[in-house]
């Protein structure tokens, strides 16, 4: 009886935290148009971006960090790994960052709320970032040695002349939303979920991070940083606690026995004799 009174306040609690769902659906169609536009309006700053390319690179080696080539090399070992990783990286960007926030707020609407600030902090940072620092990725960079995998083999979500592409910015390396949304989902969803292979999510951002190293989409820096730039969102929006479930009084849940008014044996035998 208590468990099934417990179930049903949770559930009331749940609604309780769910917000409006047609709020909530502006809400995410603005922080997705949000993250559009503002990738497009940092377009456009070709020389600074190829000098900090230069710059990010030479800091690279001076770190001791691995060359992304050697992942791309891996890939190049086979066409269909290559158009595997290329997929990857066109097609499940926007989907599963979207199937996560759907299935939080149906199943878990206070990480739901966590998560959609989490996101929203995260991708405003990122875009001032990116007008702050354009960048080339590292396919565009000679000294890299490394190619274009999109555009030699296909699919790309990138236009042939990078200046001049209406569609999406190419200088806008760092830091890197892909890796970035794909660590909030695997966060969001260890953290709301208690199965024991909810740790099988992390799978999410490392084979994001091998697919934009390995296609030449962004350096090693691009996901550090975002890292980092998560890190501080994640200290600064807690995830809210809970507001406690009173157990309910015996006495205000089922009506009392009774045998509770009832005289002791003892007494009833104790009368005059």
């Amino acid at each position: 009886m208590i468990r099934t009174r417990n179930k049903s306040a949770d559930r009331d609690q749940a609604a309780l935290a769910r917000p409006p769902l047609v709020r909530e659906l502006l809400l995410v169609a603005g922080l997705f148009l949000v993250y559009k536009l503002g990738r497009q309006a940092a377009n456009g700053h070709v020389e600074e971006a190829f000098r900090n390319a230069g710059h990010v690179w030479d800091l690279e080696r001076t770190l001791h960090l691995p060359g992304e080539g050697a992942v791309q090399s891996v890939l190049l070992h086979s066409q269909t790994l290559v158009q595997v990783a290329n997929t990857y990286y066109a097609t499940v960007h926007f989907p599963a960052t979207l199937l996560f926030l759907l299935w939080l707020y149906r199943w878990r609407p206070r990480h739901y709320v966590w998560s959609r600030r989490i996101l929203a902090a995260l991708t405003g940072a990122a875009l001032a970032l990116h007008l702050l620092f354009p960048l080339a990725p590292p396919r565009m960079l000679p000294p890299a040695g490394l190619i274009d995998t999109g555009q030699m083999y296909g699919p790309t979500v990138y236009g042939d002349t990078p200046a001049t592409d209406s569609m999406a910015n190419q200088f806008a390396a760092m830091p890197s939303l892909h890796f970035g949304w794909a660590l909030v989902v695997a966060v969001g969803l260890i953290v709301a979920t208690r199965s024991r292979w909810r740790w099988l999510w992390l799978l999410h951002p490392l084979v994001t991070l091998l697919v934009i190293v390995g296609t030449a989409n962004h350096y090693w820096l691009d996901a550090i940083v975002v890292s980092a730039l998560l890190g501080v969102a994640f200290a600064a929006l807690r995830l809210p606690r809970p507001a406690p479930v009173r157990a309910p009084l015996p006495w205000s849940s089922a009506p009392v026995p009774a045998q509770v008014f009832a005289a002791p044996a003892y007494a009833r035998s104790a009368g005059p004799r």
